[in-house]
């Protein structure tokens, strides 16, 4: 391992100035890259309309990101649809719930949010609201894990497409001397390959996190040398420092 030894992560840079990369670039002299490998690109109102779903027949949404959040209340004013005071607003986290006094006037008896990242434990407030109807802003690629979770608990939830992740492929222009690319998309194991459709296997370390986007990249004849979660690494970052460790000369 030299000092030389450059990363790139296909997300945005942490906004905090101690974190994990930063940690182990004082650790290992290793530098950390930060560039998105993906771009978001809103539903037009036409592409929206397709889904046949009239966003304001709805009494609540769930929203799990910000991206959710900016796309739900765009869909709206791009519809123009005035958003009434008496929406319920279901989140994944405090943090979104707080998101949203960029567009409402937060109040608790309409902004509900889980502790835990986990929607299963809004149930008991769900079910306290029988006649609700629910629509999850979700994207064009997405998973049913919520939806159908919720779905066995008899709570029926439309999911309504707002946006999607494309590929950012590399610009040809900009110079390309990383020793490690890690990855946390399949689109951006899509863009990897579009930027670098020769790359092969012992080219360059892959680290990737999640099971489709190991998929991704497995469809392009590539296994990643590092993945994560697993039993051992719950993080990208824990096990990306492991083989540091593992491989530090």
């Amino acid at each position: 391992m030299t000092k030389n030894y450059k990363i790139l992560v296909s997300q945005p840079k942490p906004a905090l100035e101690h974190n994990p990369y930063s940690d182990m670039e004082k650790a290992f002299g290793v530098h950390f890259d930060f560039r998105q490998f993906v771009r978001i690109e809103g539903l037009d109102v036409i592409e929206f309309r397709q889904q046949h779903i009239r966003p304001l027949e709805y009494t609540a949404v769930l929203l799990n990101s910000r991206l959710a959040v900016d796309h739900y209340f765009r869909i709206c004013n791009d519809l123009r649809l005035q958003v009434p005071d008496s929406m319920h607003y279901y989140c994944s986290s405090e943090a979104i719930a707080n998101y949203l006094q960029k567009y409402i006037q937060y109040r608790k008896r309409k902004v509900f949010y889980a502790e835990h990242n986990n929607f299963e434990e809004l149930l008991p407030t769900m079910n306290r609201r029988p006649g609700e109807k629910f629509l999850m802003v979700v994207a064009e690629t997405h998973t049913d894990d919520i939806i159908n979770m919720l779905a066995s608990h008899k709570i029926k939830v439309t999911p309504a497409v707002m946006y999607r992740t494309v590929p950012a492929p590399w610009n040809k222009e900009d110079k390309f001397d990383y020793q490690m690319v890690a990855l946390f998309t399949p689109t951006g194991a899509v863009a990897l390959h579009d930027s670098f459709p020769e790359l092969k296997q012992d080219d360059i370390m892959l680290a990737a996190y999640g099971q489709s986007t190991i998929a991704a990249l497995q469809q392009y004849g590539l296994t990643p040398q590092i993945q994560a979660p697993t039993p051992q690494f719950t993080s990208i970052t824990a096990a990306i420092r492991n083989y540091l460790e593992e491989h530090l000369s």
